[in-house]
């Protein structure tokens, strides 16, 4: 799974489909980043906050893509929410696994074992089963959905999220290297979706590089250093914006959107992490002047998508559309 496509791998999508976009939460415990990895120093205070998550998405007609980690099965208001939002057709719950704090525990807690594609098979298995099912036991259906904690794909994701009857991975960073805290290279991945498999769909996080100089003069700027790309981004010669909340201004997510729509893109993948919808759990969101500003962003960029004719979508369209394309039986069949 960590090798680019070949063109023939490329999914297809009908005419009419256009550009969408589908907002990914990675919902999650809260921890310390800056600290070490830990099964049990992580609390679940910004859980409190998905009720007013899921209630400004869905005023706004998009259906938000939960991508649920163990601990929070575990939370009876969160599960309860969730599972709410999913029977009425408000939300999607995929899956997201974070090894450190998901069972069975094995592996040594280290940087090198965060990222789940580093485990041996057999224990990568046994931990995204146990996830699957935990998922199907408290939200009522198995996810078609998931997403490697970290980004962490390895060689041996693809197979086992086909045996465990996965149908999408929206694990690839597309444009980010993770090489130098033990984890994977997607700088030669691309943004369209692609079939892994005969029936795993990659739909690839969305990161665009605006700028004359491009990607490939980015990654060689990186190397020298975080002053290097400042200036080259101040000067307007290049510079690489995710779509995501995080770190990202608002304007500038809109002229990525631009250039995403200009491409052809068919599906523009965002992406959160729940800490963020309370101040003091991340970097990007420390007051509550900064909740705030974080649903203003929002505001900014779903107006924005809607100037250019983007709509919403949610896993379950891009699946249907995808596979019919590729005359596959769809999900639901399947399922």
């Amino acid at each position: 799974m960590l090798m680019p496509p070949a063109a023939a791998q490329f999914a297809h999508f009908p005419a009419e489909f256009g550009t969408r976009f589908w907002v990914t939460i990675d919902t999650e415990e809260d921890f310390d980043w800056d600290k070490p990895f830990s099964r049990v120093h992580h609390g679940l205070a910004s859980l409190s906050r998905l009720a007013a998550c899921q209630a400004y998405f869905e005023s706004r007609g998009v259906c938000p893509i939960y991508l649920v980690d163990w601990p929070v099965l575990n939370d009876d208001t969160a599960v309860a929410l969730l599972h709410g939002a999913v029977a009425r057709g408000a939300a999607e719950v995929g899956a997201q696994l974070h090894p450190w704090v998901t069972p069975p525990f094995q592996e040594v807690v280290n940087a090198r074992n965060s990222y789940t594609g580093n485990l041996p098979r057999p224990l990568q298995l046994a931990k995204t089963r146990a996830l699957r099912d935990r998922i199907a036991e408290v939200i009522g259906s198995a996810p078609l959905v998931y997403r490697a904690g970290r980004y962490g794909l390895g060689r041996a994701t693809a197979d086992i999220l086909a045996d465990l009857g996965f149908r999408c991975d929206t694990s690839v960073r597309a444009g980010f290297d993770y090489r130098a805290g033990h984890g994977p290279d997607y700088r030669q991945f691309p943004l369209r979706p692609w079939w892994v498999n005969a029936g795993l769909l990659e739909a690839p996080l969305t990161t665009l590089f605006l700028g004359p100089l491009g990607e490939g003069a980015y990654h060689r700027l990186a190397r020298l250093g975080g002053t290097c790309l400042s200036l080259a981004a101040r000067f307007g010669l290049v510079e690489r914006i995710a779509l995501t909340p995080e770190g990202i201004p608002a304007a500038r997510a809109c002229a990525a959107i631009d250039h995403a729509v200009e491409q052809g893109l068919p599906l523009l993948n965002f992406s959160f992490h729940s800490p963020s919808l309370a101040p003091g759990h991340t970097p990007y969101v420390r007051t509550e002047a900064d909740v705030a500003a974080f649903y203003e962003w929002w505001d900014h960029v779903l107006a924005h998508l809607g100037r250019r004719g983007v709509r919403a979508t949610t896993v379950a369209e891009v699946l249907a559309a995808a596979e019919r394309s590729a005359g596959l039986p769809s999900a639901a069949a399947v399922r």
